[in-house]
C-alpha cells in the first residue's frame, strides 16, 4: 500500500497536521467525513468526494475511502469507493458508529432534491469492505440536514440522529427546526422526536445540531445560530422530548461545533471560538479552538488554538481517539482552494489537550 510520507518533523506532545486531502482537477472539493477504529486496529475514514467542476453542497459526489495503519500518522494514497451518487444530487456528511453486536454502521445524506434530502444507513459485516441495503432513517420527505461524525449510541443502545429541518421556497430557505430520529433496534425501525424551534428573532434557527449523552443520562443538543453563540437543549428521555432551545455561553459564528467523550471520561469541545474576536474576524470560522469540559458540559476549560489563519475557514470536524491521540478531520481551506474544499486531518496528543 502506497502510504503518504508525514514529512512535519515536530515535538512528540504537539499536533501534526497533515493536509491530506486537497481538492485537484476533476475534484474541487473533499470534506465532512468521520472515522471507525476497525477490529484489526487500523482506521477508516470515509468523506465526500465531489466531482466535477462545481463544489457547492448539491453538486455530483460520492463517498469513498482512506485507511490509517499506524494511528493515523500515515493515510493510503488512492480513494476506495464505498458509495457511489444516490438519487438527484448526491451523497455526503457521513457518520459512522458502531451498533450492539459489533457491526459497523454508515450514515449519509441522500439529497434528491431541494424538498428531499434524507438520512440513510447501511451495515456492514466485514469492516467495510461492503455495504448492506439502505434504511431509511427518516420516513417523510423533507429537507434534513445531518452534519458528519453526529450520529450516536447512547448507554441504552438508542441510535440518534441529530437533524434541522428547512424548507426551501424557490432560493429561500426557511429557519431551521431541530429534532431528532431514533432507533431502539440497531436502525431497523426509525421515529421522529418531538422538534424544537428557533428562538425569536432568528433568521437562521437552529442548524446542524450535534447530541452527546451525558452521564446522569440526559442527552445535550448543541445548535449553531445567528445569535452570536451557540444554543442548547437537554432531553431526559433519551431524545424524544427536548428542552426550549436558549443561549450557551460558547460564543461562535454561524458554524457548527463537534464534541467527543475522551477515555478519561472528560468531553472535548472543538468549535470556533470567537470569546475574543475582533471585529475583523466576525462571521468567519477562524480560529478553530479546543476546550475540555470535566463537569459534563457545565463548564468548559480555557480554550488552546489548534488553527488561527485570519483567513481560514475550519469546520466540519470529526473526531476520533487513537491510543493515546485524536485524529480531528476538519475543512481547511483558505481563498484559494476555497473554504469547504480541502479536508486536513490532525493528530493531536491528549496530553496536548487543555486542563
Amino acid at each position: 500500500m502506497t502510504l503518504i510520507i508525514l514529512l512535519a518533523a515536530l515535538a512528540q506532545d504537539e499536533p501534526v497536521k497533515i493536509p491530506l486531502l486537497p481538492p485537484g482537477p476533476g475534484n474541487p472539493r473533499n470534506s465532512e467525513g468521520d472515522f471507525a477504529t476497525l477490529k484489526d486496529g487500523r482506521v477508516l475514514f470515509v468523506y465526500t468526494r465531489f466531482s466535477g467542476g462545481d463544489d457547492h453542497d448539491n453538486a455530483p459526489a460520492s463517498l469513498v475511502s482512506r485507511v490509517s495503519s499506524d494511528g493515523g500518522r500515515t493515510w493510503s494514497a488512492q480513494d476506495e469507493t464505498v458509495l457511489p451518487a444516490e438519487g438527484g444530487m448526491n451523497v455526503m456528511s457521513v457518520s459512522l458508529e458502531r451498533l450492539g453486536d459489533g457491526r459497523l454502521a454508515l450514515f449519509y445524506l441522500r439529497k434528491v432534491s431541494l424538498q428531499d434530502c434524507r438520512a440513510r444507513m447501511r451495515v456492514s459485516i466485514d469492516e467495510g469492505k461492503t455495504w448492506g441495503e439502505p434504511v431509511d432513517c427518516m420516513p417523510e420527505p423533507g429537507y434534513y440536514v445531518v452534519n458528519n461524525d453526529r450520529v450516536v449510541r447512547t448507554s441504552k443502545g438508542r441510535l440518534i440522529v441529530p437533524a434541522a429541518l428547512h424548507v426551501y421556497e424557490g432560493k429561500r430557505i426557511s429557519p431551521g427546526v431541530a429534532r431528532c430520529f431514533l432507533s431502539d433496534d440497531d436502525g431497523r425501525s426509525w421515529r421522529a422526536s418531538a422538534t424544537i424551534a428557533a428562538p425569536e428573532g432568528s433568521r437562521s434557527g437552529l442548524q446542524e445540531p450535534l447530541v452527546v449523552e451525558l452521564k446522569d443520562g440526559r442527552v445535550l443538543m448543541l445548535q449553531r445560530t445567528d445569535r452570536g453563540v451557540q444554543y442548547r437543549s437537554f432531553s431526559r428521555d433519551g431524545g424524544e422530548t427536548w428542552s426550549a432551545a436558549e443561549p450557551s455561553e460558547l460564543r461562535s459564528p454561524l458554524s457548527p461545533a463537534s464534541i467527543e467523550r475522551l477515555p478519561s471520561g472528560e468531553l472535548l469541545l472543538v468549535w470556533n471560538d470567537h470569546a475574543d474576536a475582533p471585529p475583523a474576524l466576525r462571521g468567519k470560522r477562524t480560529p478553530l479552538r479546543a476546550a475540555i469540559s470535566k463537569d459534563e458540559a457545565a463548564t468548559w476549560s480555557p480554550a488552546k488554538t489548534l488553527e488561527d489563519a485570519p483567513d481560514g475557514w475550519y469546520c466540519y470536524t470529526a473526531m476520533e481517539v487513537v491510543g493515546d491521540h485524536v485524529l480531528l478531520a476538519y475543512c481547511a481551506g483558505d481563498p484559494k482552494v476555497g473554504p469547504l474544499n480541502r479536508t486536513q486531518i490532525t493528530r493531536v496528543p491528549l496530553s496536548w489537550l487543555p486542563r
